[in-house]
């Protein structure tokens, strides 16, 4: 159970990692006039990681019940 967590972790510092990434590139790609298709993908690519980071955070969580 303790390494599901910690495999749960390391995978979730990746996904925060790699959408912070995707700020950066998002942010230099958005000011100028560039592939619009890309930057399309990209937007959807940092969604997707949003979705997957909230499902990984509400994986860690205990259910607590009221």
């Amino acid at each position: 159970m303790l390494e599901d967590r910690e495999a749960l972790l390391r995978r979730l510092h990746e996904l925060r990692s790699e959408h912070r990434d995707l700020d950066t590139v998002i942010a230099r790609l958005d000011g100028s006039i560039g592939d619009q298709l890309q930057l399309v993908r990209l937007k959807k690519r940092k969604l997707k990681l949003k979705d997957e980071i909230a499902w990984l955070e509400s994986q860690l969580v205990p259910d607590i019940i009221a």
